[in-house]
Protein backbone atom coordinates (compact mmCIF):
# COMPACT_ATOMS: atom_id res chain seq x y z
CA UNK A 1 0.00 0.00 0.00
CA UNK A 2 1.51 3.25 -1.03
CA UNK A 3 1.41 6.82 0.49
CA UNK A 4 -1.27 7.46 -1.64
CA UNK A 5 -4.25 4.45 -1.12
CA UNK A 6 -2.89 5.33 3.05
CA UNK A 7 -3.79 8.92 2.55
CA UNK A 8 -6.95 8.21 0.21
CA UNK A 9 -8.51 5.36 3.48
CA UNK A 10 -7.83 8.12 5.81
CA UNK A 11 -9.69 10.56 4.36
CA UNK A 12 -12.27 8.24 3.50
CA UNK A 13 -12.78 6.79 7.00
CA UNK A 14 -11.53 9.76 9.27
CA UNK A 15 -15.12 9.52 11.19
CA UNK A 16 -14.28 6.08 12.41
CA UNK A 17 -10.35 6.39 13.22
CA UNK A 18 -11.04 9.55 15.41
CA UNK A 19 -13.53 6.64 17.43
CA UNK A 20 -10.96 4.34 17.40
CA UNK A 21 -8.44 6.45 18.72
CA UNK A 22 -10.50 7.74 21.33
CA UNK A 23 -11.27 4.41 22.75
CA UNK A 24 -7.84 3.55 22.25
CA UNK A 25 -6.40 6.37 24.09
CA UNK A 26 -8.85 6.41 27.02
CA UNK A 27 -8.51 2.74 27.47
CA UNK A 28 -4.77 3.10 27.82
CA UNK A 29 -4.84 5.71 30.84
CA UNK A 30 -7.41 3.71 32.63
CA UNK A 31 -7.74 0.13 31.09
CA UNK A 32 -10.88 -0.19 32.67
CA UNK A 33 -13.02 1.58 30.59
CA UNK A 34 -12.96 -1.45 28.28
CA UNK A 35 -15.25 -3.19 30.06
CA UNK A 36 -18.64 -4.49 29.54
CA UNK A 37 -20.04 -2.04 31.72
CA UNK A 38 -18.90 1.31 30.42
CA UNK A 39 -19.66 -0.13 26.64
CA UNK A 40 -22.78 -0.85 27.83
CA UNK A 41 -23.66 2.59 29.52
CA UNK A 42 -22.17 4.45 26.67
CA UNK A 43 -24.17 2.61 24.18
CA UNK A 44 -27.47 3.42 26.41
CA UNK A 45 -26.48 7.32 26.60
CA UNK A 46 -25.88 7.04 22.64
CA UNK A 47 -29.41 5.60 21.89
CA UNK A 48 -31.58 8.42 22.34
CA UNK A 49 -29.17 11.10 20.75
CA UNK A 50 -28.45 8.68 17.61
CA UNK A 51 -32.21 8.62 16.87
CA UNK A 52 -32.51 12.24 17.47
CA UNK A 53 -29.21 12.73 15.25
CA UNK A 54 -30.90 10.68 12.06
CA UNK A 55 -33.65 12.94 12.22
CA UNK A 56 -31.94 16.00 12.39
CA UNK A 57 -29.43 14.88 9.81
CA UNK A 58 -31.86 14.67 7.42
CA UNK A 59 -32.76 18.37 7.50
CA UNK A 60 -29.06 18.94 7.21
CA UNK A 61 -29.38 16.88 3.92
CA UNK A 62 -32.00 19.03 2.51
CA UNK A 63 -29.56 21.67 3.22
CA UNK A 64 -31.83 23.20 6.09
CA UNK A 65 -31.32 23.69 10.02
CA UNK A 66 -33.41 21.79 12.60
CA UNK A 67 -33.52 24.38 15.65
CA UNK A 68 -36.33 23.10 17.32
CA UNK A 69 -35.48 19.29 17.76
CA UNK A 70 -34.35 20.00 21.65
CA UNK A 71 -37.41 21.39 22.37
CA UNK A 72 -39.59 18.84 20.43
CA UNK A 73 -37.32 15.98 22.86
CA UNK A 74 -38.54 18.34 26.07
CA UNK A 75 -42.23 18.72 24.92
CA UNK A 76 -42.39 14.73 23.81
CA UNK A 77 -40.65 13.56 27.59
CA UNK A 78 -43.43 15.65 29.50
CA UNK A 79 -46.12 14.59 27.38
CA UNK A 80 -45.31 10.58 27.50
CA UNK A 81 -44.14 10.78 31.52
CA UNK A 82 -47.91 12.75 31.97
CA UNK A 83 -49.74 10.28 30.91
CA UNK A 84 -47.29 7.54 31.59
CA UNK A 85 -47.74 7.96 35.92
CA UNK A 86 -48.49 5.06 38.39
CA UNK A 87 -51.97 5.54 39.56
CA UNK A 88 -50.85 5.50 43.18
CA UNK A 89 -48.36 8.39 43.32
CA UNK A 90 -48.57 11.39 45.81
CA UNK A 91 -48.10 13.90 42.92
CA UNK A 92 -49.66 13.46 39.52
CA UNK A 93 -50.05 15.54 37.20
CA UNK A 94 -53.53 15.33 36.58
CA UNK A 95 -56.17 15.10 39.53
CA UNK A 96 -57.69 11.94 38.26
CA UNK A 97 -54.32 9.72 36.34
CA UNK A 98 -55.59 7.87 33.11
CA UNK A 99 -54.75 4.68 33.41
CA UNK A 100 -53.88 4.08 29.63
CA UNK A 101 -52.19 1.10 27.81
CA UNK A 102 -48.36 1.74 27.50
CA UNK A 103 -48.57 1.93 23.83
CA UNK A 104 -50.96 4.98 23.81
CA UNK A 105 -49.02 7.50 25.65
CA UNK A 106 -46.27 6.60 23.67
CA UNK A 107 -48.26 7.37 20.44
CA UNK A 108 -49.19 10.67 21.55
CA UNK A 109 -45.77 11.72 21.92
CA UNK A 110 -44.77 11.03 18.74
CA UNK A 111 -47.83 12.62 17.07
CA UNK A 112 -47.40 15.61 19.44
CA UNK A 113 -43.46 15.42 17.73
CA UNK A 114 -44.78 14.92 13.99
CA UNK A 115 -47.31 17.74 14.56
CA UNK A 116 -44.76 20.31 15.50
CA UNK A 117 -42.54 19.16 12.76
CA UNK A 118 -45.46 19.42 10.19
CA UNK A 119 -45.36 23.17 11.60
CA UNK A 120 -41.96 23.21 10.93
CA UNK A 121 -42.15 21.93 7.47
CA UNK A 122 -45.23 23.65 6.14
CA UNK A 123 -43.55 27.28 7.03
CA UNK A 124 -40.18 26.21 5.11
CA UNK A 125 -42.28 24.66 2.21
CA UNK A 126 -44.99 27.20 1.98
CA UNK A 127 -43.87 30.50 3.30
CA UNK A 128 -40.03 29.92 2.10
CA UNK A 129 -38.48 30.97 5.28
CA UNK A 130 -35.07 30.06 5.73
CA UNK A 131 -35.19 26.50 7.63
CA UNK A 132 -32.97 28.50 10.36
CA UNK A 133 -35.38 31.13 11.10
CA UNK A 134 -38.10 28.84 10.41
CA UNK A 135 -37.07 25.80 13.02
CA UNK A 136 -35.72 29.13 15.28
CA UNK A 137 -40.14 29.95 15.78
CA UNK A 138 -40.89 26.82 16.08
CA UNK A 139 -38.16 26.18 18.99
CA UNK A 140 -39.20 29.07 21.18
CA UNK A 141 -43.03 28.23 20.66
CA UNK A 142 -42.55 24.53 21.57
CA UNK A 143 -40.73 25.83 24.37
CA UNK A 144 -43.49 28.08 25.63
CA UNK A 145 -46.47 25.01 24.48
CA UNK A 146 -44.37 22.42 27.17
CA UNK A 147 -43.75 25.15 29.52
CA UNK A 148 -47.66 25.69 29.90
CA UNK A 149 -48.30 22.45 29.96
CA UNK A 150 -45.61 21.52 32.51
CA UNK A 151 -47.14 24.46 34.85
CA UNK A 152 -51.09 22.91 34.85
CA UNK A 153 -52.49 22.74 38.45
CA UNK A 154 -51.97 20.41 39.69
CA UNK A 155 -48.74 19.86 38.74
CA UNK A 156 -47.46 23.35 39.23
CA UNK A 157 -44.25 23.04 37.24
CA UNK A 158 -42.98 20.24 39.59
CA UNK A 159 -40.94 17.48 38.21
CA UNK A 160 -42.82 14.92 36.78
CA UNK A 161 -42.04 11.30 38.42
CA UNK A 162 -43.67 8.34 39.79
CA UNK A 163 -44.02 6.58 35.86
CA UNK A 164 -44.82 2.55 35.69
CA UNK A 165 -42.59 0.45 35.59
CA UNK A 166 -43.89 -1.17 31.86
CA UNK A 167 -42.64 2.67 30.91
CA UNK A 168 -39.56 2.94 32.71
CA UNK A 169 -38.30 -0.86 31.41
CA UNK A 170 -37.90 0.74 28.12
CA UNK A 171 -35.41 3.01 29.02
CA UNK A 172 -33.67 0.86 31.74
CA UNK A 173 -34.86 -2.66 31.44
CA UNK A 174 -32.97 -5.38 29.02
CA UNK A 175 -32.67 -9.08 27.63
CA UNK A 176 -31.00 -11.16 29.34
CA UNK A 177 -29.16 -13.43 27.61
CA UNK A 178 -27.01 -14.71 30.48
CA UNK A 179 -23.48 -13.62 29.85
CA UNK A 180 -24.73 -10.43 28.82
CA UNK A 181 -27.60 -8.51 28.97
CA UNK A 182 -28.79 -6.05 26.15
CA UNK A 183 -30.93 -3.10 26.68
CA UNK A 184 -34.07 -2.46 25.61
CA UNK A 185 -33.10 1.27 24.25
CA UNK A 186 -30.15 0.24 22.92
CA UNK A 187 -32.33 -2.42 20.82
CA UNK A 188 -34.71 0.32 19.71
CA UNK A 189 -32.15 2.38 18.22
CA UNK A 190 -30.20 -0.43 16.52
CA UNK A 191 -33.75 -1.08 14.68
CA UNK A 192 -34.78 2.73 14.05
CA UNK A 193 -30.70 3.15 12.50
CA UNK A 194 -31.57 -0.08 10.57
CA UNK A 195 -35.18 1.54 9.44
CA UNK A 196 -33.81 5.30 8.81
CA UNK A 197 -30.98 3.29 6.81
CA UNK A 198 -33.65 2.12 4.11
CA UNK A 199 -35.39 5.22 4.49
CA UNK A 200 -32.28 7.16 3.78
CA UNK A 201 -30.86 5.16 0.94
CA UNK A 202 -34.03 2.81 -0.78
CA UNK A 203 -36.67 5.05 -0.81
CA UNK A 204 -38.22 7.55 -2.81
CA UNK A 205 -38.63 9.67 0.34
CA UNK A 206 -34.74 9.28 0.87
CA UNK A 207 -33.32 9.79 -3.01
CA UNK A 208 -35.66 12.94 -3.21
CA UNK A 209 -33.96 13.89 0.22
CA UNK A 210 -30.31 13.83 -1.61
CA UNK A 211 -31.34 15.06 -4.53
CA UNK A 212 -33.05 18.47 -3.30
CA UNK A 213 -29.93 19.33 -1.32
CA UNK A 214 -27.46 17.97 -3.78
CA UNK A 215 -29.35 20.90 -6.37
CA UNK A 216 -32.94 21.84 -5.54
CA UNK A 217 -33.12 23.80 -9.13
CA UNK A 218 -32.50 20.36 -10.83
CA UNK A 219 -34.52 18.31 -8.54
CA UNK A 220 -37.60 20.32 -9.58
CA UNK A 221 -36.97 19.99 -13.34
CA UNK A 222 -36.92 16.09 -12.30
CA UNK A 223 -40.28 16.42 -11.55
CA UNK A 224 -39.67 16.28 -7.44
CA UNK A 225 -42.47 17.79 -5.65
CA UNK A 226 -40.06 19.86 -3.13
CA UNK A 227 -42.75 21.43 -1.12
CA UNK A 228 -44.85 17.73 -0.50
CA UNK A 229 -41.03 15.91 0.27
CA UNK A 230 -39.55 18.87 2.49
CA UNK A 231 -42.72 18.29 4.31
CA UNK A 232 -42.86 14.86 4.96
CA UNK A 233 -38.99 15.22 6.07
CA UNK A 234 -39.67 17.47 8.78
CA UNK A 235 -42.66 15.40 9.71
CA UNK A 236 -40.48 12.55 9.86
CA UNK A 237 -37.84 14.17 12.13
CA UNK A 238 -40.24 15.20 14.65
CA UNK A 239 -41.63 11.77 15.37
CA UNK A 240 -38.36 10.70 15.87
CA UNK A 241 -37.47 13.36 17.97
CA UNK A 242 -40.70 12.11 19.81
CA UNK A 243 -39.32 8.83 20.23
CA UNK A 244 -35.87 10.34 21.51
CA UNK A 245 -38.16 12.19 24.11
CA UNK A 246 -39.54 8.78 25.27
CA UNK A 247 -36.77 7.21 25.68
CA UNK A 248 -35.11 10.39 27.85
CA UNK A 249 -38.34 10.11 30.13
CA UNK A 250 -38.03 6.53 30.27
CA UNK A 251 -34.04 6.23 30.73
CA UNK A 252 -34.00 8.85 33.66
CA UNK A 253 -37.94 8.08 35.67
CA UNK A 254 -39.21 11.35 34.87
CA UNK A 255 -39.29 14.83 32.98
CA UNK A 256 -39.26 18.66 33.20
CA UNK A 257 -39.78 20.90 30.44
CA UNK A 258 -36.26 22.02 30.24
CA UNK A 259 -35.41 17.72 28.99
CA UNK A 260 -33.77 18.27 25.46
CA UNK A 261 -32.12 21.76 26.33
CA UNK A 262 -29.23 22.01 23.74
CA UNK A 263 -30.13 18.22 21.80
CA UNK A 264 -30.47 20.23 18.79
CA UNK A 265 -26.79 21.49 18.66
CA UNK A 266 -25.59 18.03 19.68
CA UNK A 267 -27.33 16.16 17.07
CA UNK A 268 -26.33 19.00 14.61
CA UNK A 269 -22.31 18.89 15.77
CA UNK A 270 -22.81 14.58 15.63
CA UNK A 271 -24.26 14.80 12.18
CA UNK A 272 -21.46 17.08 10.72
CA UNK A 273 -18.60 15.00 12.31
CA UNK A 274 -20.13 12.20 11.02
CA UNK A 275 -20.06 13.42 7.26
CA UNK A 276 -22.89 14.96 6.89
CA UNK A 277 -22.39 18.13 4.73
CA UNK A 278 -23.98 21.34 6.13
CA UNK A 279 -24.31 22.84 2.13
CA UNK A 280 -26.64 19.49 1.49
CA UNK A 281 -26.83 16.59 -0.24
CA UNK A 282 -24.15 14.52 1.19
CA UNK A 283 -24.94 11.61 4.71
CA UNK A 284 -24.96 8.08 5.66
CA UNK A 285 -26.11 6.35 8.71
CA UNK A 286 -23.57 4.58 9.65
CA UNK A 287 -21.37 8.33 9.75
CA UNK A 288 -23.67 10.14 12.01
CA UNK A 289 -24.10 6.83 14.18
CA UNK A 290 -20.02 6.97 14.71
CA UNK A 291 -20.10 11.15 15.33
CA UNK A 292 -22.92 10.49 18.44
CA UNK A 293 -20.60 7.52 19.46
CA UNK A 294 -17.77 10.11 19.19
CA UNK A 295 -19.57 13.03 21.41
CA UNK A 296 -20.70 10.48 24.07
CA UNK A 297 -17.42 8.60 24.58
CA UNK A 298 -15.69 12.26 24.76
CA UNK A 299 -18.58 12.75 27.51
CA UNK A 300 -18.59 9.74 29.10
CA UNK A 301 -14.54 8.43 28.60
CA UNK A 302 -12.80 12.05 29.69
CA UNK A 303 -15.64 12.07 33.00
CA UNK A 304 -14.41 8.46 33.56
CA UNK A 305 -11.00 9.69 33.43
CA UNK A 306 -11.27 12.74 35.76
CA UNK A 307 -11.33 15.26 33.29
CA UNK A 308 -13.14 18.79 33.34
CA UNK A 309 -16.11 19.19 31.99
CA UNK A 310 -14.16 22.58 30.87
CA UNK A 311 -11.25 20.90 29.12
CA UNK A 312 -13.95 18.78 27.10
CA UNK A 313 -15.45 21.20 25.39
CA UNK A 314 -12.23 22.44 24.11
CA UNK A 315 -11.35 18.98 22.87
CA UNK A 316 -15.01 18.42 21.22
CA UNK A 317 -14.34 21.96 19.28
CA UNK A 318 -11.19 20.67 18.35
CA UNK A 319 -12.48 17.04 16.89
CA UNK A 320 -15.33 18.80 15.18
CA UNK A 321 -13.12 21.12 12.93
CA UNK A 322 -10.38 18.00 12.77
CA UNK A 323 -13.17 15.64 11.72
CA UNK A 324 -14.85 18.29 9.89
CA UNK A 325 -11.58 19.47 7.71
CA UNK A 326 -10.80 15.72 6.72
CA UNK A 327 -14.33 15.22 5.45
CA UNK A 328 -14.08 18.37 3.16
CA UNK A 329 -10.41 17.13 1.96
CA UNK A 330 -12.84 13.88 1.21
CA UNK A 331 -15.31 15.36 -0.90
CA UNK A 332 -13.09 17.79 -2.94
CA UNK A 333 -10.71 14.57 -3.65
CA UNK A 334 -13.65 13.58 -5.75
CA UNK A 335 -14.26 16.41 -7.70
Amino acid sequence: MNGKSISKFMTQNAIYIVLVVLVAAISIYSPNFLSFTSMRDILIQSSPRVIIALGSAMILITAGCDLSAGRVVGLTAVVSASLSQMPNYPHPFFEQVPDLPLILPILIAIGVGALVGLVSGLIVAYLKIVPFIATLGTMVMTYGVCSLYFDMPPNNSQPIGGLRPEFTAIGTGAIDLGVISIPYIVIIAAVIALIMYVVYNKTVLGKNMFAIGGNPQAAVVSGINVATTLICIYVLAGALYGVGGILEAARTGGATNNYGNMYELDAIAAAVVGGVSVTGGIGTVPGIIAGVLIFTVINYGLTFVGMGPYWQLIIKGLIIVVAVAFDVRKYLARK
